[in-house]
């Protein structure tokens, strides 16, 4: 039980991160787009590299352990 709650707190912590940043990236982006100041080929690489952020952030919840010895027996 301690498991399933303590990858659920951090699977929602990555879905928070995630979605703070996928939420700067448009922040910025968009308007620096829509002004001109942006190339398409940087900001097609943006929109690249926010994917790959936000995949690699969520990737990080698989170095996640079951805790040890929490005291639970089967």
């Amino acid at each position: 039980m301690a498991d399933t709650i303590d990858i659920s707190r951090r699977t929602y912590r990555k879905i928070k991160q995630n979605l703070f940043w996928a939420f700067i990236y448009n922040l910025v982006g968009i308007p620096l787009a829509a002004l001109g100041l942006m190339s398409p080929v940087i900001a097609g690489a943006a929109i690249a590299f926010s994917s790959v952020s936000v995949v690699t952030n969520a990737l990080m919840l698989k170095r996640w352990k079951p805790l040890r010895n929490h005291g639970e027996d089967r």
